[in-house]
């Protein structure tokens, strides 16, 4: 396979070693192919004293990584029972926590489009950069799943209920908010990104930094928290609903419409699981759980169904199963978290 052709490309050039996502006409889409060269590299250069900082980037203009390569997931649920999917997972989940705990300075660069499992190699590290540019979200419920890769972790993190807000609508958010939401560091233009990756050969990464940072473009999230954190911290799915509705706020209804639009049962599993990563703490212990939603996904058929009339079909009208959230149980929500076994992710 050339260079061209891999997936993943990896070099080092000077004190810096270098991770190039390599699919750019899926916007740097995730497999499992990838996530196990990332692993590899971050092994090697662990060890590897001529390597003092390690530079994550995307190829192409789009972004740094769309998510999962998830019309894979779609197919392996449909045809294959979901065994690769949850293997893949594992993985996966295993390299977040350990680019969280990397011991050498791990400089993302978040620029464009950074969704799902992209937000996974990047927002767990410890020098996150994001641009004018970066579209950054966690749009798991619109596709019947739940937000993964840590992801609730960070968000349950977030000021006041801005992450609850993000988990469940999915919405996009630019460099401001990511910083204010805690999903990143530092806002460097992305003109001078190639600069900024440039020094990182020869200088200490604050020192890059601080040649090249900018301040960062205003958010959005701050000017709605008085709508937010009172309608998102309602005990159910329905309550907030039913809050934001009543709110009054033009803004504060189109939420409440883009919730119905999604999975009932991914809305009110993502709501769950939040509150229960507040109390779990740990990254670590909330890649426990999430795995343990994932893998329950798998078998419930609105992920399939999500998938399809997103990726697959493209007709952006899922048939979700059960429709309403009246009819998702308390039951039902409690079953996605359910010990694994002897397939637990093994983290903790």
């Amino acid at each position: 396979m050339t260079g061209g052709e891999a997936p993943v490309l990896l070099h080092t050039t000077g004190r810096a070693a270098h991770i190039t996502l390599n699919r750019p006409k899926a916007i740097n889409a995730l497999n499992h192919t990838m996530v196990r060269r990332i692993d590899e590299a971050l092994t090697a250069w662990e060890h590897d004293p001529a390597v003092e900082t390690v530079v994550l980037t995307g190829a192409g203009e789009r972004g740094l990584c769309a998510g999962g390569d998830i019309r894979v997931v779609h197919d392996d649920a449909r045809d294959g029972g979901g065994a690769a999917s949850a293997a893949f997972w594992r993985d996966e989940y295993h390299l977040n926590a350990r680019i969280a705990r990397y011991p050498k300075p791990y400089v993302a660069v978040m620029d464009g489009i950074v969704m799902g499992g992209g937000v996974g190699l990047s927002a767990h590290g410890g020098v996150r950069v994001v641009t004018e540019r970066s579209r950054i979200a966690m749009p798991e419920t619109g596709i019947g799943f739940v937000p993964d890769v840590g992801g609730t972790h960070l968000l349950a993190l977030a000021p006041g209920e801005l992450g609850t807000c993000l988990a469940l609508t999915g919405a996009q958010i630019g460099a401001g908010d990511a910083l204010l939401c805690g999903l990143a560091d530092h806002c460097v233009p992305s003109a001078s990104l190639p600069r900024f990756v440039a020094d990182l050969a020869d200088l200490p990464v604050r020192e890059a930094l601080d040649r090249h940072t900018q301040p960062t473009p205003a958010g959005e999230l701050a000017g709605r928290r008085e709508w937010i954190d009172p309608c998102f911290a309602a005990d159910s799915v329905e309550e907030i609903v039913r809050r934001l509705f009543a709110h009054g706020d033009p803004a504060a209804k189109e939420t409440a419409e883009t919730l119905l639009a999604k999975s009932p049962t991914a809305l009110k599993v993502t709501l769950a699981a939040v509150r229960r990563a507040r109390r779990l703490g740990s990254l670590e212990r909330v890649l426990e759980q999430e795995y343990r939603v994932s893998c329950r996904a798998l078998a419930t058929p609105d992920l399939v169904e999500g998938i399809r009339a997103q990726v697959v079909d493209k007709d952006r009208s899922p048939r979700w199963s059960p429709a309403t959230l009246a009819e998702v149980t308390d039951a039902e929500v409690e079953r996605f978290f359910e010990p694994l076994g002897a397939r637990e992710l093994g983290l903790v």
